[in-house]
C-alpha cells in the first residue's frame, strides 16, 4: 500500500464519526448506522449500541459483522473513486465489570461526548469489533487487502503517520 492511501484511509477511521454497520438478522443481510471509535494505538474498533436495536441481538447470535466506512462524497470525484474501507470483525460484548470497559468508555466519550447519557442507560452496552480482514480503497485502481499483524499494524498507526 502506498503511503498516501495509508494515511487518508487512517485519517478516514479517526474523522469519520459514523459506519454502516452489516449483520446477520434472521438469516438475511441487515445494515445499520452506529457512530464508532477506532481507539489510538489499538487494532479495534468500539461501539456504543442498545438492546433495544436489531443489530445488537444480531451481533450476539452472529458475532461476524462488517463494518463500512466511507469518505464524505463530493462534488468533484465519482461515488466509485470515493475512499472507503471495510472491516469483516469479529463483535463482542464488552461487560461494564470487564478490566477494559473503563477504558474503552473514555475513548468512546472522547470522541463522542454527547454520549454520555447513554452510558447511564442500562440497555445500551460497549461492543468491540476485532477485525480479521479489511478491504481498502483509495481510488480507482487502488484497492488493497490487509489480514493478521499487517492489518494489526495498519489499525495502530496514527492518522498522521504512513507505513513505508
Amino acid at each position: 500500500m502506498d503511503p498516501d492511501a495509508a494515511r487518508s484511509l487512517r485519517t478516514l477511521l479517526a474523522t469519520r464519526p459514523v459506519a454502516a454497520l452489516g449483520t446477520l438478522h434472521r438469516g438475511d443481510p441487515a445494515v445499520s448506522m452506529v457512530p464508532f471509535v477506532l481507539p489510538t494505538g489499538q487494532a479495534r474498533v468500539l461501539i456504543h449500541v442498545s438492546a433495544l436495536a436489531t443489530h445488537t441481538a444480531d451481533m450476539l447470535q452472529h458475532p461476524r459483522v462488517s463494518l463500512l466506512v466511507m469518505d464524505e462524497p463530493r462534488a468533484d470525484t465519482a461515488p466509485q473513486a470515493l475512499a472507503r474501507v471495510t472491516l469483516q470483525a469479529q463483535a463482542q460484548a464488552l461487560p461494564r465489570d470487564d478490566a477494559g470497559h473503563a477504558q474503552a468508555r473514555a475513548a468512546y466519550l472522547a470522541r463522542f461526548p454527547q454520549a454520555a447519557i447513554t452510558f447511564e442507560l442500562g440497555d445500551f452496552s460497549l461492543f468491540v469489533l476485532q477485525p480479521v480482514s479489511a478491504r481498502l480503497v483509495a481510488g480507482f485502481g487502488r484497492a488493497y487487502s490487509l489480514v493478521g499483524d499487517a492489518l494489526a499494524d495498519w489499525l495502530c498507526q496514527g492518522p498522521a503517520s504512513a507505513p513505508g
